[in-house]
């Protein structure tokens, strides 16, 4: 079962086992508000169609964007605890099995969440990123960091649920998807920019030798995962800069200090200015945030 649309966002998780089954009629009586009356005509199973679509695959499809609708505005007010079939199924008005048709239980609904956040999230990134000259690539790494700071300042709930408090629920819920997806989509995103660094920059990097040889596998292990095609010090560059970039988001979104630092942005900025000369880089003249 594809839980989002493709086509509309860089990031899709590898489709789920299909799990739908023809809905009875008192999901559809619950979805129409009708008893199955006319409609545009019944279906009968291939009749009447509306906009290239049976009643039946409609109102399918109705549900289960309200479901995934319903979902992502639980998640956003009480976290992931709080998604349960039952509070989406109560939300859109349908028994908890109706929504079994359509989701493959709780880790189904948390899996439809994810997919749909994260598509925003690359969507916004990566807008961001070809907002840039495309040859700066100094814009293009700044813009993209601090887009990913904006938008999780804008969505604590959903950046909670990508890499906060609430990721090890969502991980739970697929032990092959979820654990690799950000650095699959993100990773991937600056791993091509660090790519470009090294071979039209020259990126100075530390050699194999001089990385400390326990990391050393763990990093091979991510420059898979993400599928990169650069030493492992460049890999070890990314991480470094990464890690920095995580505190950085931890402490804005869950308000770390905001007695004191009521507005992370400065910070953040001196962050980017000492990051991008770790990488043999300036603040580009040309930056358009």
């Amino acid at each position: 079962m594809v839980l989002h649309d493709k086509s509309a966002a860089p990031y899709a998780r590898p489709p789920m086992k299909d799990h739908w089954g023809a809905p009875d009629q008192q999901e559809e009586a619950t979805v129409s508000g009708t008893d199955g009356g006319k409609d545009g005509g019944n279906d009968g199973g291939g009749g009447a169609r509306v906009a290239g679509l049976t009643r039946r695959e409609r109102l399918r499809a109705e549900l289960e964007r309200d479901a995934k609708a319903a979902a992502r505005r639980i998640t956003a007010a009480e976290g992931v605890e709080g998604l349960t079939v039952a509070a989406v199924a109560r939300s859109v008005g349908v028994t908890s099995p109706a929504l079994y048709r359509y989701f493959d239980g709780r880790n189904g609904l948390i899996l439809a969440v994810y997919d749909d956040v994260m598509a925003e999230f690359m969507q916004v990134v990566g807008g961001a990123v070809e907002r840039q000259d495309p040859d700066d690539i100094s814009a293009r790494l700044h813009a993209a960091t601090r887009a990913v700071l904006d938008w999780s300042m804008a969505n604590p709930a959903e950046f909670n649920l990508l890499m906060g408090a609430g990721y090890p629920q969502a991980a739970a819920a697929s032990a092959e998807d979820i654990p690799q997806a950000i650095s699959r989509e993100l990773g991937g995103m600056f791993g091509q920019l660090f790519t470009r660094l090294w071979r039209e920059e020259g990126l100075a990097h530390p050699s194999d030798e001089e990385i400390d040889p326990a990391l050393v596998p763990q990093l091979r292990t991510y420059r898979e995962v993400v599928g990169l095609d650069v030493p492992i010090g460049v890999v070890f560059l990314m991480l470094t800069c990464w890690r920095q970039i995580y505190g950085m988001l931890c402490l804005a979104v869950y308000r770390h200090m905001s007695f004191a630092l009521n507005d992370p942005v400065p910070l953040f900025e001196d962050m980017m200015d000492r990051l991008l000369g770790l990488l043999g880089l300036s603040r580009s003249p040309r930056l358009v945030l």
